[in-house]
C-alpha cells in the first residue's frame, strides 16, 4: 500500500499537468492528491461530495456533485487553503430527483461523458448516458436506460466506448461519434466474473480494466479474461494508469487506500492510454441541446 487516507475512495485519475494522482472521496467530502504538489496537503476539503472527477485543460478539475456538473479551482502553492467552491456548469435531469452522476470520463476529443443512477428504493431503469462539453452543452446519448451507469471508457482512437448499468451481469460496447455525439452498434462485450460493475480503463494494447464486484479483471479487446487482481485489505474501487510514460497502474481500495502492483503482476504490462483533458477554455453557459 502507498497510502492510505480518509473514509472511501473513487475515481482515481493521474494528473499530468502537476505529476500527482487525484481522487475525491465522497463520504468525507475531501479531494485528494498523492503525492502532495510542493507546499500543499494532501486532502482538500470540497463543500459538496463529488464521486466522479476529471481534470481540465485549465487546470481546474470538473466534478460530479450528485445531479450536477462543477467546475472548480485547485489552491495554489502560497494561498491560503480553502474549502473548494464549485462553479455549476449544469443540473442533470432536473424533473427527475431520484438520479444521480454515478460515473464518467473524458472521450479522446475532451468531452466529458457520464451517466446517472437511480437512487431510490425501486432501482428502476432511469438513468441515462451523456455527453457535455462547452461547446455543445448536454447531449442525451441513445444507449439503453440503466439502474446505475458504470464502466464508460473509451478505447485509444476514441470511436469504441465500453459501458455498463451496475445492476446487470455484462459489459457493454458500441461505436462512438464524439462530434455529433451518436452511438451505433450497441452489442456485449462480456459477461462480468463478479456481480456489480464499476470503473474502467483501455491501456494501449485495447485490454479493458473493469472493477466488478470488488476485484479488477483484465479483459482482452475481444472480451476474453486475461487475469483477476484482488486487494488482501479492501474492495477494489478504481484504477487508472499515471505516472512517467503512463507505466504504472494504481488501484484505489473503497476505504482511501491506494496501491501499486506486485512486481510479478505489473511485470510486462502494457502502458495506459493518457486521459484526455476536459476542454473548458469556452463559455460555460452553452444552451443544452438534446439528440
Amino acid at each position: 500500500m502507498l497510502v492510505r487516507v480518509g473514509q472511501a475512495g473513487c475515481a482515481l485519475r493521474w494528473d499530468a499537468m502537476r505529476k500527482c494522482w487525484r481522487w475525491p472521496d465522497p463520504v468525507g467530502s475531501q479531494l485528494y492528491a498523492w503525492p502532495a504538489p510542493p507546499a500543499m496537503p494532501s486532502g482538500v476539503r470540497m463543500l459538496e461530495s463529488a464521486c466522479v472527477m476529471a481534470c481540465c485543460s485549465s487546470g481546474r478539475v470538473l466534478l460530479g456533485l450528485g445531479k450536477r456538473l462543477g467546475m472548480a479551482d485547485l489552491p495554489q502553492p502560497g494561498q491560503p487553503i480553502r474549502p473548494l467552491q464549485a462553479q455549476v456548469l449544469i443540473t442533470i435531469d432536473a424533473a427527475e430527483p431520484r438520479t444521480s452522476i454515478s460515473d464518467g470520463c473524458t472521450d479522446r476529443d475532451g468531452n466529458f461523458v457520464f451517466g446517472t443512477a437511480n437512487t431510490a428504493q425501486d432501482q428502476r431503469p432511469i438513468g441515462s448516458f451523456y455527453q457535455y462539453s462547452q461547446r455543445h452543452g448536454l447531449r442525451r446519448l441513445a444507449l439503453p436506460a440503466v439502474v446505475k451507469a458504470a464502466g464508460i471508457a473509451f478505447s485509444a482512437d476514441g470511436r469504441r466506448m465500453y459501458f455498463a448499468d451496475a445492476a446487470r451481469g455484462t459489459l457493454m460496447q458500441c461505436d462512438y461519434d464524439a462530434e455529433r455525439a451518436k452511438v451505433v452498434n450497441v452489442k456485449t462485450f462480456s459477461e462480468l466474473l463478479e456481480p456489480g460493475a464499476g470503473a474502467a480503463i483501455v491501456d494501449s494494447k485495447e485490454n479493458l480494466w473493469s472493477v466488478q464486484g470488488g476485484v479488477l479483471v483484465q479483459y482482452d479487446s475481444q472480451g476474453r479474461v486475461l487475469r483477476q487482481i484482488a486487494l488482501a485489505r479492501e474492495a477494489v474501487a478504481s484504477v487508472a494508469f499515471g505516472g512517467e510514460g503512463m507505466r504504472q497502474l494504481l488501484v484505489l481500495g473503497a476505504q482511501g487506500g491506494l496501491y501499486g502492483l506486485p512486481p510479478d503482476l505489473a511485470q510486462g504490462l502494457a502502458r495506459g492510454v493518457p486521459d484526455s483533458l476536459f476542454i473548458d477554455s469556452g463559455s460555460a453557459s452553452i444552451p443544452v441541446s438534446r439528440t
